[in-house]
Parts: C-alpha cells; structure tokens; sequence
C-alpha cells in the first residue's frame, strides 16, 4: 500500500498534515527516515512508525494452479475468472491476477490487492522471469535453441528478448521443453514457437520471479504466500 494513502487512512490525517509528518521527519521504515511518500509498503515486511505509532497493513497474496479453461481477468460475462476461484470471504474486492495467462494456459498466477507489487513486477525493467514448461507437436532442435537465445523474430518483425531454452525430452511427434522469458507480450510462448514452425499443444507456467508453483498445490487451489515466499518480492516493494 502506498505509504501516504495508509497514513491518511488510519491516522485520519488530511493531505496537508500528512505532508507536515514527512516534513518533520516523523516517518520511519525499519527504523530509517523515509521520505518517500509513495513507497509501497507491507507491515509483514516493513516495520511501519508515523510519530510513534505503528501502522498495520492488510494486503493479501495468494498462489493460485490456474486450471484450463479459466480466465485470467475479474470479470467475464462467459467463463470463470481467476478471481473467483478465492472463495467469497478471503475474497478482496480489489483482488486481481498480476499478469495474465492464456485460457487453456495452466499454472502459476500470482493474485492481489496490492496494486503497487503487481505493476512493480510487470514493469520490463524488473526483468521478472517467467519459466514455462511446454509441449510442442514436433522435435525441438538445436537450431531452435539458438534461435530462443539469440532472440525470437515475430512475423511482422517485433523482435523478443533473448530466451532460455530447454528441450527435456523428444519423441517421434512431440518435444517437451522448459522455456524461461522476461517479457509478457500477448500469446507471446506459442508465437515464438510458431515464428519457428512449431505449435505449442500444451503450456504452464512454474515459476515468476522468486516464487516456485509448488507440487502439492493443486488444478484449482491456491494458498496464501508463506513469510519465506513474500520476504523474497520485498526487492519489488518500491
């Protein structure tokens, strides 16, 4: 939450007393001066202290086995959303998915009420990876793997960012591979596979940054992030 909003929330403070709080250096992090009104914040992470007092946040994080056939938005007038896979009452009304994944796309989604963490983690210049684990209706060569690395040409020219490509296994038909990107571009794993004459048949996603799709977690359920999992995306706390 950003930091302003939260003093004026439970200090019930006007904008122009809140500014006088910065001013007169009554704003502590962790024990240290800020004077960053818009930093985000998070009392799991952050000791919070405004003239002696301490604050308290109540965002929530969860981990969320997107199952196929499940959008990644809030609302949608013909499918189920991500969202409501949370039941009603651990149900924010301003929990979202931080970036989005394909309807027949399974895997990890990353949801929140904390607006300032999704955007801080799709920003390019975060360089969040995204690690895949795919099928593909051919084998997957060499030639392809260096292709991944030097960096995927869309039809059309849009050039992607090198990526880290992986062929775990190669049958007669099909090809299983682990793909790591950066970016976020729309369709963007099946394009880059296509742009190479391939098609992806099946796709999820594993990992996001720090944070690892457990193995326990099933199609479906999600679970609250653990002090571990958050501590590590404090870096995108900003």
């Amino acid at each position: 939450m950003r930091l302003d909003k939260l003093i004026e929330e439970q200090l019930h403070t006007s904008r122009k007393e809140m500014k006088r709080l910065f001013l007169s250096r009554k704003v502590l992090i962790d024990d240290q001066l800020e004077m960053n009104p818009q930093l985000n914040v998070d009392s799991r992470l952050h000791k919070i202290e405004v003239a002696g007092q301490p604050l308290q946040t109540k965002h929530v994080y969860y981990l969320l086995n997107k199952p196929a056939g499940v959008v990644t938005a809030k609302k949608d007038a013909r499918f189920q959303t991500a969202t409501e896979l949370v039941t009603k009452h651990e149900r924010p009304a301003d929990l979202y998915p931080v970036g989005r994944l394909d309807r027949d796309t399974t895997g990890l989604l990353l949801l929140t009420d904390n607006g300032q963490l999704g955007y801080a983690l799709l920003q390019p210049g975060s360089k969040v990876e995204k690690t895949y684990l795919a099928t593909v209706n051919e084998k997957v060569t060499a030639e392809d793997v260096a292709a991944f690395a030097q960096g995927i040409v869309f039809h059309g020219g849009i050039v992607c960012q090198p990526a880290k490509l992986e062929v775990l296994s190669v049958g007669a038909n099909e090809s299983r591979v682990r793909l790591t990107i950066q970016e976020g571009k729309f369709h963007q794993v099946k394009k880059m596979f296509l742009a190479c004459g391939k098609k992806v048949t099946a796709l999820s996603r594993v990992a996001m940054g720090p944070l690892r799709l457990p193995p326990e977690l099933l199609a479906g359920e999600y679970r609250g992030l653990t002090e571990s999992e958050l501590q590590q995306l404090k870096k995108y706390f900003r």
